[in-house]
């Protein structure tokens, strides 16, 4: 198995273990978005709570260029780290959350 047919199946499979977990407030749930073909992965919070609607981009992350790009990370542990876990080198994932100039000084790759 090639290193981005393993990092989809582990971005999915994390994807799906935090979309299992139940908001507590609201009428809302969770919903996955995922455009393999396209190497887009998303988990939005969609639904309403009190007379408020609730749009919330929890995770986006892109795999592109045989490397994982985290655009938004809304979790509290960090999807980098429970991809490093999993045995992702650190040079594979981009924080794209940060500027070019502050990927620089993180253990991650740079782009």
């Amino acid at each position: 198995m090639g290193d981005v047919t393993r990092y989809r199946e582990l971005v999915e499979g994390i994807i799906e273990e935090y979309a299992s977990y139940k908001p507590s407030y609201g009428d809302v749930e969770n919903e996955t978005i995922f455009v393999p073909t396209k190497g887009h992965y998303e988990l939005m919070t969609v639904g309403w709570h009190d007379q408020h609607r609730v749009h919330v981009c929890i995770l986006h992350v892109d795999i592109k260029g045989g490397k994982i790009w985290i655009q938004h990370d809304g979790t509290e542990g960090g999807i980098a780290n429970r991809l490093v876990e999993a045995g992702v080198p650190r040079e594979d994932i981009v924080l794209a959350f940060h500027s070019p100039f502050k990927r620089r000084f993180t253990d991650f790759a740079v782009g």
